[in-house]
């Protein structure tokens, strides 16, 4: 079987990416969310709020499912929050944990668990962590977003750096998926222009139609992780490169 974690898999990118491997005999997706929304019998919800860090520590091993046969295991952070839109000095410092626990830290005990629970194993092992254009651009408003996704990305090299000295064969990626048709992207489109200076152009995008399915990106996510990745590979890559 081919086993896939998947958090924030009740709705968005996440929820397609579990409906399309789904769709594929021999898979398993375990989903991590607070709710759960898919019904399938390959299907494995782990109910989790990935804000709440106390928690996440205390279940990340009802996470991993234990797999010596494995044809492959996937990891896909996917879960990921934006936080109030506005200045800095203009909100509260709350907003940084929040943002921090769900883009970086939860992320990160994800990696760290699965790195070793699953370090020994032969088959192909597959980190993916879904990023942003935001981690290699300011936007303001979107300051503690941006910061987490930029973490988000140096993680990822860092540890795929150290998966290389070590000879695992475990490849970790950062993908930024483009502009998408989700609930954040209602969010944003809430955020009033003094607090945001780009609120009229991604208004535009929803309105021209401009946002991209989350189906779609997840039938090319989906293909790309399921063929061989050369080890020479960017890891911090934009879905423009797949």
């Amino acid at each position: 079987m081919h086993y896939y974690i998947i958090t924030g898999a009740s709705r968005g990118l996440g929820k397609a990416l579990a409906e399309n491997i789904l769709r594929q005999p021999d898979t398993v997706v375990v989903g991590v969310s607070r709710h759960a929304t898919i019904e399938h019998d390959r299907y494995h919800h782990q109910p989790l709020d990935l804000s709440d860090i106390l928690a996440v520590e205390n279940n990340l091993h009802k996470v991993f499912p234990q797999s010596p046969d494995a044809a492959s295991v996937t990891l896909v952070n996917n879960a990921a929050v934006i936080g109030e839109i506005g200045y800095m000095g203009e909100y509260g410092n709350d907003q940084f944990n929040f943002v921090f626990d769900v883009n970086v830290i939860a992320p990160a005990m994800l990696m760290n668990t699965f790195i070793s629970a699953y370090g020994q194993l032969k088959c192909p092992r597959t980190i993916l962590n879904i990023s942003s254009g935001a981690a290699q651009r300011p936007i303001d408003g979107w300051a503690a977003y941006c910061a987490s996704k930029a973490a988000l990305d140096s993680l990822s090299q860092t540890a795929q750096k150290e998966q290389d000295l070590r000879g695992s064969g475990i490849r970790i990626r950062s993908l930024a998926p483009g502009v998408l048709d989700t609930s954040m992207q209602e969010h944003i489109r809430t955020a009033e222009a003094e607090s945001f200076s780009e609120a009229s152009r991604f208004a535009a995008l929803h309105e021209q139609g401009k946002l991209v399915k989350t189906e779609d990106v997840a039938a090319s996510i989906v293909a790309w992780l399921q063929r061989d990745m050369s080890q020479s590979e960017q890891v911090v890559v934009r879905i423009s490169d797949l």
